[in-house]
């Protein structure tokens, strides 16, 4: 008769103890990930703290600016010097599209000199399929000299700017705060529409809707 008095099913403990586990494995599996986007989100950042660096260092070296440098072949081994945007070489500014294609601007080239300047790792081959800079989202990354922003609501002078495409809203925002002022759209880190090569004024990112959505964040120095 003894064997009748057995519970069948689980206690309240039991299911308390399971609850407790499960709430762990899910913390930690949520905290896994919110590391991995921390991690992420500094890695963008060092983009901009390390692209900024290769161009002080180029100039410190060479007292021109990488893609800029009418003397590259001199400074360089295999160095070409840009022939676009036409009549703008050796004029103190990396100009050309930030997320430029042509193998021949001053934007594009400017990872070419501080390749073989050994500041920056990566292929020095024009055209190869990894020589375009690629962030920890494979979004390109590219410099530039030229106003991103062409009629912004507030000024943004900067010598150069350091773009990094495909970047999700919420990590935009993140970077804002980290780097600068937490509003997207003033001070020296702005946000515009993914891919774009400039556009009137930085766009305003607010929490929620926009999180998932993609952008490009602009650094300026």
């Amino acid at each position: 008769h003894a064997m009748k008095n057995q519970q069948k099913g689980f206690t309240l403990v039991e299911i308390a103890i399971v609850l407790v586990i499960i709430g762990l494995l899910m913390g930690g599996v949520l905290k896994g990930q919110e590391l991995i986007n921390s991690a992420k989100v500094k890695n963008f950042a060092n983009d901009f703290r390390s692209i900024s660096s290769f161009v002080y260092a180029y100039q410190d070296r060479f007292r021109a600016l990488p893609g800029d440098d009418a003397a590259a072949a001199n400074h360089v081994q295999g160095g070409v010097a840009a022939t676009t945007p036409a009549g703008t070489l050796n004029n103190a500014r990396i100009n050309g599209a930030w997320n430029s294609v042509a193998v021949t601007d001053e934007s594009y080239l400017f990872w070419q000199h501080v390749r073989l300047a050994g500041l920056a790792t990566g292929t020095p081959v024009v055209g190869n399929a990894e020589y375009i800079y690629r962030n920890a989202d494979g979004g390109r990354v590219g410099i530039t000299g030229d106003a991103i922003l062409t009629a912004p609501t507030t000024p943004w002078p900067a010598n150069f700017y350091v773009c990094s495409g495909g970047i999700q809203g919420r990590f935009a925002r993140q970077l804002d705060t980290m780097l600068d002022d937490g509003n997207t759209r003033t001070g020296t880190v702005r946000v515009i529409a993914d891919g774009v090569a400039n556009q009137a004024d930085a766009e305003l990112l607010a929490p929620g809707n926009q999180d998932q959505q993609q952008f490009t964040v602009c650094s300026g120095f």
